[in-house]
């Protein structure tokens, strides 16, 4: 009994933070805040579901497949959206007039300040 309200709670908390960031994608109006706010809690939102469902199923090869899909999406997930935004930097020229951020990618330019 104990087991099914700790995976509930797990579960509820990861539903929370996935209906969060379906709000932040629809609420926030650049591509940059939409990909930050997807980023982190699909990430956080996937790990407490999937944990959820492995305290459900027990220790068995399920619950250790399940551990597997949590490590590939705190690998792959955040490497994905820093590629999509990187993307994002380099092919929108409008982007510097909608916010303040620093290329990292064109070289050392503040060698003459130092």
């Amino acid at each position: 009994m104990i087991r099914v309200i700790i995976a509930g709670v797990l579960m509820v908390w990861g539903l929370f933070a996935l209906g969060i960031a379906t709000v932040g994608i629809f609420r926030f109006s650049t591509m940059l805040n939409r990909i930050h706010v997807a980023a982190k809690c699909d990430t956080m939102g996937a790990l407490l579901v999937l944990s959820g469902l492995i305290v459900l199923s027990g220790w068995t090869v399920f619950s250790l497949k399940l551990a597997l899909v949590i490590v590939f999406l705190w690998l792959c997930n955040p490497a994905a959206s820093h590629l999509v935004a990187r993307a994002e930097v380099k092919t929108n020229p409008e982007l510097e007039r909608i916010c303040d951020f620093v290329d990292l990618t064109e070289g050392d330019d503040d060698d003459d300040n130092r």
